[in-house]
């Protein structure tokens, strides 16, 4: 099942990010516009639009997270085996965004000073 839900999630994040869906969108909106004056422009027909626009970006945050939470993983995991297999000092950086948020800064400090005392030009 969850598998499932990974694939739905990327495509309909892919589907939701097209022109295809905004123009979708924009003719949705054009049609209420346009059945206003049928609708005498009463409760219900404003009811309509406004539940569209509560649940749809409810849905797609999560649907869009999901994509986001995958594609950011599998990035850190490309930047660890860059820096898995360089080597040397550069291994200790892989896995680092499971450190703690005291751990990142202690590293974040060390290499602002390895920074500084690097001769320019080089």
């Amino acid at each position: 099942m969850i598998e499932t839900f990974h694939r739905f999630a990327k495509h309909a994040a892919d589907a939701a990010g097209s022109p295809w869906a905004f123009l979708g969108t924009l003719v949705i909106v054009a049609a209420w516009l346009a059945l206003g004056p049928v609708f005498r422009f009463s409760d219900s027909w404003q009811l309509t639009i406004n539940t569209a626009c509560s649940i749809v970006p409810t849905l797609m945050v999560f649907l869009i997270q999901n994509s986001q939470n995958r594609d950011s993983r599998v990035l850190q995991l490309k930047l660890d085996a860059v820096l898995a297999d360089a080597g040397g000092e550069a291994s200790a950086f892989v896995d680092l965004e499971n450190l703690s948020s005291k751990d990142i800064e202690r590293v974040a400090q060390r290499l602002l000073a390895m920074v500084q005392e690097k001769p320019e030009g080089i």
